[in-house]
C-alpha cells in the first residue's frame, strides 16, 4: 500500500485519459495496492465505500448470486479500461454484486466519498464517469444476451479473448472450476470445452494456468460479443479500452 506516482496512474485507461486538473483532484486521495486473485473488492448487499481502478494486467469480476446456496456467475469483467464501485452513485449505497480480483496486479483505491466530492467540483469528471457507466451497462447487456444465445465453446473463447485484450498477457491463473463458475455451467461441460480447445490448438493448459496459443483461431470460434463491447467503448470513450 502506497501513494501512487503520476506514472502509475497511467496504468488505468479511465484515469490516463482524464484532464490533468481532474487527475490532480483524485491523486492525493489514492492509494496503490498489490492484490492477488481471489481478493474481494466489495461484497453483495454491503455498502460501497471504496472505488478500485485495475491497472495494467490486473482484472476484476462482478459476480451475481443465482441461488440460495450462493452459486454465482460473472456478469462483467473489468480491466484497465474501467473501475469497480461507486462510479455514478451518490452517497453510500449497497452493492448488488460481489467484485473479486480475477488476475493479480496493481489496483488504485479511492474512498467513494472523495470521488463524489471531486465529481461535484468537476462536471467533466462527472460526465466522464457517467460515460463509463454506460459502457459497463452495455457489457452487462451483452453478457445477458451472450449467455442466452451462444454455446459454451463460444463463450469460453470470448472470455479468454476479453482477458487477453485487457491484460496484454496470454497466460492466466485460472482453474477449470473457476472457468465453470465464470460461465455459470457445470464442471463437466467446461472439461469437454477445454479438451476441445486444447486438442484444436487454441489453448494450452497446465495446473491452474490457461495459455492462449492461437488468438486468431479463438477469434474465429468466439461469438464476437467482445468485439461489440470494444466498439461501444471506442464510440463512447475513445482511447480508454486497450488497443491491439
Amino acid at each position: 500500500m502506497a501513494t501512487p506516482t503520476p506514472q502509475e496512474l497511467t496504468g488505468n485507461g479511465l484515469l490516463s485519459t482524464l484532464r490533468d486538473n481532474d487527475r490532480d483532484r483524485l491523486t492525493p486521495h489514492m492509494m496503490i495496492f498489490d492484490l492477488k486473485a481471489g481478493d474481494v473488492l466489495q461484497r453483495a448487499s454491503e455498502p460501497v465505500t471504496e472505488t478500485w481502478f485495475p491497472c495494467n494486467s490486473a482484472l476484476a469480476s462482478f459476480m451475481v448470486s443465482t441461488s440460495a446456496t450462493n452459486d454465482a456467475v460473472e456478469v462483467a469483467l473489468i480491466g484497465r479500461e474501467g473501475a469497480v464501485g461507486g462510479i455514478v452513485s451518490n452517497g453510500s449505497l449497497p452493492s448488488f454484486a460481489t467484485a473479486t480480483v480475477r488476475n493479480s496486479g496493481k489496483f488504485l483505491r479511492i474512498k467513494t466519498s472523495a470521488l463524489e466530492h471531486a465529481k461535484i467540483d468537476s462536471i467533466h469528471l462527472r460526465h466522464w464517469f457517467s460515460r463509463y457507466s454506460d459502457c459497463l451497462l452495455a457489457q452487462v447487456f451483452q453478457t445477458a444476451a451472450c449467455n442466452a444465445k451462444h454455446t459454451i465453446n463460444q463463450r469460453a473463447a470470448k472470455w479468454l479473448l476479453a482477458a487477453l485484450r485487457r491484460t496484454g498477457e496470454r497466460e492466466f491463473e485460472m482453474t477449470q472450476e473457476q472457468l465453470a463458475e465464470l460461465l455459470g455451467v457445470g464442471r463437466t461441460f467446461v472439461t469437454r470445452t477445454v479438451s476441445k480447445l486444447r486438442a484444436e490448438g487454441y489453448i494450452e493448459t497446465r495446473r491452474g494456468v490457461f495459455v492462449v496459443a492461437n488468438e486468431s483461431g479463438l477469434s474465429a470460434l468466439s461469438c464476437h460479443c467482445t468485439t461489440a463491447i470494444e466498439n461501444h467503448f471506442d464510440t463512447v470513450m475513445h482511447g480508454v479500452y486497450p488497443a491491439d
